[in-house]
């Protein structure tokens, strides 16, 4: 069979390939850490422990570290010059879970308990800042010649990360009317840093580390935030409309704590009927009980604010297409690219 008429791997082909390649370096790198914290690293990443190690379970489909992988062959590399920022890149999103589910309240990650849960608030904190230290000693360690721009490259996501975070805790304290109100557009571009700046960073390093030219570099990484901004629309949905048994969170979980997220605040800007009673309920204060929680999903539908997040999330889709459109990419691993980009917007969990 010649390469033209080979199939085309599926997503979960080209998932289950990138895990394999990157698995037995993360688990390497999580048990030089301290036992203690070993433990807590395999906790949040789903793992389970026997007698000869860790034994890596279902922690979620790997799609980040994939794209490092994949972006460094479709910039012509080897999948190997790439392992040290897929390593990197599951570290740094993992702990920022772990950080995240402290700040948020979450008690469930992946079906479990979560980190700060099962071991406490100051543990899971130490956890986390040992696992970003890990990811960055992993990438320093890096045998590529392009390890300097690489370890530039993670510092300018992390920065951007802890900016996002910080703006969405300030929305927080802000009111849901007035000239202070959060607007749509101060939510994209928090969006793009809290979660588009990972995104950007797994496809960008993998074309660092293959030593790709600024302009891959730099389109790759357009690409990957343009999908974080897809991922985090398609996180809100869940949080308010998402299944239990497939999220492992409660119904209307944002809703009730009074999340602003994209399908309020677009509901908001509707200046509707139901936009306005969706106001009333949300500016009465306190936690929603589960009867308040479903009315405000049922406003927030009726303002369009559902609707208007799944077209900002294929609007973001679409670009990051456009990016990889641009590029001239090896075919093959942009292909792969591509199979896994549906993932960002049709996903369950």
């Amino acid at each position: 069979m010649t390469p033209a008429t080979e199939p085309r791997a599926t997503a979960s082909q080209t998932l289950a390939r990138c895990r394999e390649l990157v698995q037995p370096a993360l688990v390497a790198a999580v048990e030089r850490l301290h036992p203690w914290l070993a433990d807590m690293a395999a906790h949040s990443l789903g793992w389970t422990k026997a007698h000869a190690g860790f034994v890596p379970g279902p922690q979620g489909k790997g799609v980040r570290q994939a794209l490092t992988v994949l972006c460094a062959e479709a910039a012509g590399a080897p999948a190997d010059c790439a392992l040290a920022g897929a390593v990197t890149v599951e570290l740094v999103h993992t702990f920022s879970l772990v950080h995240d589910d402290i700040m948020d309240g979450d008690e469930t990650r992946r079906q479990r308990e979560s980190t700060w849960m099962a071991y406490g608030p100051g543990p899971a904190i130490l956890a986390g800042d040992a696992m970003c230290a890990l990811a960055a000693q992993v990438l320093c360690e890096s045998p590529a010649a392009q390890g300097g721009a690489a370890v530039r490259h993670l510092a300018d996501a992390l920065h951007d990360m802890a900016r996002g975070q910080a703006d969405d805790l300030c929305f927080e304290f802000r009111p849901w009317t007035g000239p202070d109100a959060v607007r749509v557009r101060e939510y994209r571009s928090m969006a793009e840093h809290k979660t588009g700046a990972l995104l950007g960073c797994a496809t960008g390093l993998g074309a660092v580390l293959a030593g790709a030219p600024a302009a891959t570099v730099a389109g790759l990484t357009r690409a990957g935030r343009h999908l974080g901004v897809a991922f985090q629309a398609v996180d809100d949905l869940l949080g308010i409309w998402g299944d239990p048994q497939d999220t492992g969170k409660p119904a209307h979980g944002d809703l009730r704590r009074l999340k602003k997220t994209y399908p309020v605040l677009a509901a908001l800007a509707s200046d509707t009927p139901a936009a306005r009673r969706l106001t009333g309920i949300l500016a009465s204060g306190g936690t929603l009980d589960d009867a308040g929680a479903r009315r405000a999903a049922d406003l927030i539908e009726e303002a369009g604010g559902r609707s208007a997040t799944r077209s900002e999330a294929q609007r973001h889709l679409d670009r990051a297409h456009d990016c990889l459109t641009a590029l001239d990419l090896e075919p093959t691993a942009c292909d792969e690219i591509r199979t896994l980009l549906p993932f960002f917007i049709h996903r369950r969990a």
